[in-house]
């Protein structure tokens, strides 16, 4: 009923589980865990994501979790000590080289106990049915049929990470690897909640170091997480030193060695320990610049605005001001998407917007990730960019050379196709 990770394969465990089981086997540091593969019993369709269950051991529609899969959960924590795990997706279409489904499931960290385990993974088999996962998989390169989706779910000893982030490794050997990274757990930085310290390592091991604004940080706090701000001595300190930047970039090329082509790491520093979460190969080559930081201080009054260039090309329409789920409604084929950040949740307007600009956020980002499997030009970490660009007004988003012009009368031009 359950399989341990350092067994799993992707064919009945899924991509994100198999990887790492794979990288397990191969001596990485991965944290120990079990996955529930695919083929359990269990009417997926019928469940509802985000609703409380009526009663331990069922799932958010009333279909009742084997009652063999509820104690087999229990073992497999009992195994583990009982710590604090996370729980994450594992479908059969994510990880892909064809599509990396970056942030389209659910995933909990810091969850405890056999009940709440048991409710996470009946939330994460039903995100595999929800709206932005379908809308994805509609707009991607994998097969847009609901009916061959599977969904096996990866229970992990959490990380307590003193810092975490991502890193992007070459498939050549010499290339430059590009790493982000910030204080806590990962979701800032995944999740573009802050813009996160971008070091850029060349193979001749040059390093160029762009300090972000590390505004909160998330660590486990009993069972979930909580953001606090981040103390300003803090802020503005590089996360890694050169020691573990260079560590890092050097785990990044023992992973495409074991795996083969450019990966996409997720990865946690604990003390000394650098912890692998998740390897999936890159969907979407970065742009050749390296990222700049925006501006301390933007100036809206010449007309543009600085960020990170996060996705190629240029597109020009009406800036469409979206702070939360309510203004979706808002949004019109053309728009040009301007937020805070770009929750996951948010992936069906990535179908019908022109570009995206964020107030935070990184190029290894999920939102910079699907926008570039999407094609759509992408500018990030434009501070205050959802009050200096006024809501309906024009706008240019150049995401090759991270500016946005408000003001510009040219007619839309469409990003250039990435490289997959």
């Amino acid at each position: 009923m359950i399989i341990p990770l350092a067994q799993a394969e992707r064919e009945t465990c899924g991509g994100k589980a198999g990887t790492l089981g794979m990288l397990a086997r191969a001596g990485f540091a991965v944290p120990d865990g079990f996955v529930v593969p695919f083929g359990v019993p269990l009417d997926v369709h019928g469940l509802v994501a985000r609703r409380p269950a009526a009663e331990p051991g069922r799932s958010d529609a009333g279909v009742p979790l084997p009652t063999s899969l509820v104690d087999a959960l229990a073992r497999g924590l009992r195994a583990l000590g009982d710590p604090p795990v996370a729980v994450r997706s594992s479908a059969a279409g994510e990880d892909t080289a064809r599509a990396s489904a970056a942030g389209q499931h659910e995933s909990f960290l810091a969850v405890q106990g056999p009940d709440a385990v048991a409710h996470a993974v009946r939330t994460c088999w039903a995100s595999l049915h929800s709206p932005r996962a379908t809308a994805y998989r509609r707009g991607s390169a994998q097969d847009a049929s609901d009916d061959g989706a599977s969904m096996a779910v990866l229970v992990q000893r959490l990380v307590d990470a003193d810092a975490s982030g991502v890193l992007f490794a070459p498939a050549a050997p010499g290339g430059t690897t590009e790493i982000e990274a910030s204080w806590g757990l990962g979701p800032s930085v995944v999740e573009g909640r802050v813009t996160p310290d971008s070091y850029r390592v060349r193979g001749d091991g040059a390093v160029e170091l762009t300090v972000g604004r590390k505004g909160t940080r998330l660590d486990r706090r009993g069972p979930g997480v909580v953001a606090t701000p981040v103390g300003a001595d803090d802020r503005d300190r590089p996360v890694l030193d050169d020691a573990t930047t260079r560590r890092l970039t050097h785990l990044g090329q023992r992973v495409v060695e074991a795996l083969g082509g450019a990966q996409d790491v997720e990865w946690a520093l604990a003390g000394e320990t650098l912890w692998i979460l998740q390897a999936r190969p890159v969907t979407a080559d970065l742009p050749s610049w390296s990222p700049a930081p925006a501006p301390p201080d933007q100036d809206p009054g010449n007309g543009v605005l600085t960020g990170i260039p996060g996705s190629r090309g240029a597109a020009t329409g009406p800036a469409r001001i979206v702070r939360d789920a309510s203004d979706f409604s808002r949004v019109r084929p053309g728009d040009v998407l301007v937020c805070p950040f770009t929750d996951p949740a948010w992936t069906p307007l990535l179908h019908v917007a022109a570009g995206v600009v964020t107030e935070t956020g990184g190029v290894l980002s999920h939102a910079a990730i699907v926008a570039r499997e999407r094609r759509i030009p992408a500018v990030l970490g434009v501070p205050g960019a959802t009050t200096s660009i006024p809501d309906g007004g024009i706008v240019t988003v150049d995401g090759s050379s991270g500016t946005v012009t408000t003001g510009s009368s040219t007619s839309t031009s469409p990003a250039p196709p990435a490289n997959t």
